[in-house]
């Protein structure tokens, strides 16, 4: 048989050094063992694939696996073998390593096949070789220094240091193929279930095979134009490195070791990765090295005997240390927006390795830059920042403003991978902070706003943007939308608005976002109404007195007054020119052919007087009624206030119109500017106006209380004067001479038409009026008013302490000094003719004893009745018991005193009167005036004295009736 790689001789070395040094023998024997034991049969498919691999040219190279007879044969394209190859194989020290490979060809890991074979065979085009333990064993027991050792190791020898010649054919289309009769014991078809298995993992990490043929089975690696690898139809991103280590061989010296490490990601349809599950680490093949990171890795990394834990030492630490470092590259294969799927996620490791893979990985991306800065710089995580509300547009316009922001949409994972990373969350309330105090366009804003108002509705919390920056009309930039004026279309056409330091956002960045943050929505009525354009109103005389320019402040609230024809009181503040050139108020203006101005004082018009004339050209430009709604006079200017808290209205003499507790203030001012010769005509003025007619009508009111005192009627106050038809006031007030007013505004301004104390001063003017020496008043007139005194101060309508007592009162017998004065407290003192009597209707003589500061005439005077008289019962007096019985009256069962006379001794004087009661018993002289009046005060009807006297004189029906 042919033998093109000289095996023959390659036998007689071998055999010739183990008879020169049986230990050399026990060491190939150990070393064989050692790599047979570390060699499972799921490690044999992997070495036949790398050896396939390995072989491959640069086309790729392809694999195919089958059992035929008994063998499991796996058949590859490329280089074929060669003599180096044999010796190789044949050495166990060395492998046949073309340039460029990692992995050496028909190596050391070729002993793996001893796991399921004792008789391996290589077949290739140039030429075969085979192994047999039995033609070893044979070789051997021919030997004598060896049959020691053969009977030592039980007939154990090493299969693969012997070599001999074979003339196998190699299939078609293929190179070599290894033939491997199976042992006892090995299961064919589960041999080639895990090639099944492990053909995607063996095409993902072995990048020179493009194909393994399972059973007839194609399982093909496509490499796309995009760097995508797609393996039965799965599309992979894939990231290899390679390297050499120093470890220790199975002879137990340390050697250079080629390591290949592969990173794999499925990767969907639409690029990105997919979520990679639980795993183990491939080495290719599984192990029992647990991993749970977004990514397979398939490492040749030092394995225990065993294949199915990593040894420990420095070898494997460089493999795994040169995983890490190539990360990055698979990572950077995808799109930036979804990289964060590839950083393994927060959880307890799964495995030690689990751990420290998951550990160099996450600080590979917290100093590396692999996350898409929105600038379109890459990133690491300890230099990013990002957005808490994340939404392209929103990134797209703060990136310049959040140096370090990422590009990143929201996806799922996402944060709980950024977390892991320590990237630092940026709130809305920052990114606002952030944006204070930088210049944009107003366009950028509105920008911003609408990307804002996106995340909002997606749920953020628009709170936080409570002090977002506003850029407003005339330039300057507010903080916080809160109060600012958001212009509606209607404002598009008002000119001047720029020139106003007023808070309109600006319309280029105007979005309805800002009216959710508290912005308000302004048309024409709602910047009249607004805060800053009453504060700009209300400070328009100062600042125009200061130099300032508020004609463009004018002439807006001007054009929005005519537009809406709106009335604010405020508006009187408006600064306007008046005639002298000069800034005078609004409200403190008049037209130059005003209604009032006829009647004012001239005194009170002009420069630095109360008044002015507004300018004409201003008069001419706005419509008369828009000018009167912001204050220029017409006529009479009313100030109204539903809640008033105190007398600061600028209304005349208001701190003494406010003493009487007024409920509201709705008066007119300036009234004191009114010439005194011109009131009949400024009251026709003021009640030709609903308005100031209803402010001088009202009871109570400002306006009525202030003409009734200080307004001039034909040279007196209004409430000096009576109405003519008010006679009941005769003697006590003159009536006003006839004019041309109606007794309805007479009324209204305080002429008095009645007899009525309503207040103190009422009660002022009553007792002065009294107390007039000239004034001659009726008995009648006189007892009226003192009743209407004493029921004033009984139903308590003013404080006593507010009125003094007069000098004089009116007594009985006339005018009288108060010194000499008492208050007749009982009705039997008017019988005695006492002059110094103050009349009073009885029950009302104790207030007015206290009104008028004077004694009541029974605590001051003493006095007794003379003589016993004779008691009488009343029913004894037959012409009593019919007027009572006519009237209802029950007679009772007390009885009267009769005197004749009755004379009553009042301190010391004895006089004569009709009757009298000493607190006990009534006493009477025997005439109808005296028993009417003592019996009508014994029986409790006083009021029926009058009609008792009659019938007593006349006791019949028809007096009482007729």
């Amino acid at each position: 048989m042919a033998d093109p790689f000289g095996t023959a001789e390659l036998r007689a070395r071998v055999l010739r050094a183990w008879t020169e040094s049986p230990s050399r023998f026990r060491e190939d024997a150990n070393a064989e063992e050692d790599l047979r034991i570390g060699g499972y049969r799921d490690r044999v498919l992997v070495e036949l694939a790398q050896n396939a691999a390995d072989a491959a040219d640069e086309d790729g190279g392809e694999l195919s696996i089958a059992l035929v007879d008994g063998e499991l044969r796996a058949a590859n394209t490329g280089s074929p073998l060669d003599a180096e190859g044999v010796r190789a194989l044949a050495s166990l020290r060395a492998s046949a390593k073309r340039e460029g490979t990692t992995t050496g060809h028909f190596g050391v890991g070729f002993a793996a096949v001893l796991a399921i074979s004792a008789e391996p065979r290589v077949c290739s085009a140039t030429g075969g070789v085979r192994f047999s333990r039995e033609d070893t064993r044979a070789e051997l027991a021919a030997i004598p220094e060896l049959a020691g050792e053969l009977a030592a190791r039980e007939g154990a020898v090493p299969v693969l240091r012997l070599v001999w010649p074979c003339s196998d054919p190699v299939p078609e289309g293929f190179t070599t193929e290894v033939r491997l009769p199976l042992s006892s014991g090995i299961d064919a078809g589960e041999l080639l279930e895990q090639a099944h298995r492990l053909a995607p993992d063996l095409l993902l990490a072995l990048p020179a095979l493009c194909a393994i043929t399972v059973d007839g089975q194609r399982v093909a690696a496509e490499r796309q134009e995009n760097g995508r690898l797609v393996i039965g139809g799965t599309r992979w991103a894939v990231s290899r490195t390679g390297g050499q280590v120093r470890e220790r061989g199975g002879l137990g010296v340390e050697e250079a070791r080629g390591y290949a490490v592969t990173w794999a990601v499925e990767v969907d349809a639409a690029g990105a990765p997919l979520a990679h599950g639980p795993d183990v680490l491939h080495t290719p093949t599984p192990t029992d090295e647990r991993l749970a990171l977004p990514a397979r890795l398939l490492a040749t990394v030092p394995m225990e005997p065993s294949r199915r834990r990593v040894r420990a030492g420095s070898a494997g630490d460089e493999v795994f240390d040169a995983a890490v470092a190539a990360y990055p590259d698979l990572v950077r294969a995808f799109a930036p927006e979804h990289r964060l799927r590839l950083v393994p996620l927060p959880g307890f490791p799964v495995s030690e390795v689990d751990g420290r893979l998951r550990e160099a990985l996450l600080d590979r991306f917290r100093t590396e830059p692999l996350l898409p800065g929105a600038d379109g710089e890459e990133l690491s995580a300890n230099s990013a920042l990002v957005l808490e509300h994340r939404s392209r547009a929103l990134i797209s316009l703060v990136n310049s403003v959040l140096p370090g922001l990422l590009d990143l949409g929201e996806a799922p994972g996402d944060r709980e991978a950024l977390r892991a990373l320590g990237v630092r969350t940026v709130g809305l309330a920052e990114l606002v902070e952030r944006c204070l105090g930088i210049d944009r366009e107003p366009h950028w804003w509105h920008e911003l706003y609408a990307a804002l108002a996106a995340v909002v509705d997606a749920g953020a919390d628009r709170d936080e943007l409570g002090a977002l920056p506003i850029p407003l009309l005339d330039g300057r930039t507010t903080n916080g939308p809160r109060g600012v004026l958001l212009p509606t279309g209607e404002l598009a056409g008002l000119d001047g608005l720029e020139d106003l330091e007023l808070p309109i956002v600006h319309p280029a960045a105007a979005h309805p976002l800002l009216a959710r943050l508290g912005a308000v929505r302004a048309g024409p009525a709602e910047l009249l109404d607004s805060a800053e354009l009453r504060a700009a109103v209300e400070r328009s005389a100062e600042d125009a007195a200061a130099g300032l320019d508020t004609t463009g402040l004018a002439e807006v609230v001007l054009r929005l007054v005519g537009e809406l024809g709106a009335d604010r009181d405020w508006l009187g503040a408006l600064a306007l020119t008046d005639t002298e050139g000069g800034p005078r108020r609004a409200d403190e203006l008049l037209f130059a052919d005003a209604r009032v101005r006829p009647v004012l004082d001239p005194e009170a018009i002009g420069q630095d007087r109360a008044l002015g004339i507004l300018a004409e050209g201003i008069a001419q430009r706005h419509p008369r009624e828009a000018l009167r709604a912001i204050g220029v006079l017409d006529g009479f200017a009313v100030v109204a206030d539903e809640q008033p808290d105190g007398p600061d209205h600028g209304l005349a003499d208001e701190d003494q119109w406010w003493e009487t507790e007024p409920r509201l203030v709705h008066g007119i001012r300036d009234l004191d500017l009114v010439a005194e010769d011109s009131w009949a005509a400024a009251l026709t003025i003021i009640a030709g106006d609903p308005e100031t007619w209803r402010a001088l009508a009202e009871p109570g009111g400002y306006t009525g209380w202030w003409i009734a005192r200080y307004a001039r009627l034909a040279g007196r106050a209004p409430r000096r004067w009576r109405l003519a038809a008010a006679g009941e006031l005769a003697g006590l007030y003159d009536p006003l001479p006839p004019g041309e007013l109606p007794d309805t505004v007479l009324r209204a301004a305080g002429v008095r038409a009645s007899l009525h104390v309503e207040d103190a001063e009422d009660a002022r003017d009553l007792l002065e009026a009294l107390a007039e020496e000239g004034n001659e008043p009726s008995q009648g007139a006189v007892l009226r008013a003192h009743e209407e005194l004493g029921s004033a101060v009984l139903e308590g309508r003013f404080e006593l302490s507010t009125v003094d007592a007069p000098d004089r009162v009116r007594t009985v017998g006339g005018l009288a000094d108060a010194e000499e004065a008492l208050v007749a407290d009982v009705p039997w003192w008017y019988g005695t003719g006492l002059g110094e009597l103050v009349p009073v209707r009885f029950g009302l003589a104790e207030p007015l004893a206290r009104l008028l500061d004077l004694p009541l005439a029974s605590e001051e005077l003493e006095a007794g009745v003379r003589g016993g008289g004779e008691a009488v019962p009343w029913r004894g007096l037959h012409a009593v018991t019919l007027a009572a019985e006519l009237l209802g009256i029950p007679a009772g069962d007390g009885e009267v005193l009769l005197h004749d006379p009755l004379t009553v001794a009042v301190d010391s004087e004895e006089i004569a009167v009709p009757w009298w009661f000493d607190g006990t018993n009534g006493h009477a002289e025997d005439s109808e005036r005296g028993l009417a009046r003592a019996f009508a005060w014994c029986s409790g009807h006083w009021e029926d004295r009058h009609r008792i006297e009659a019938l007593l004189a006349d006791p019949e029906l028809s007096a009482l009736l007729g």
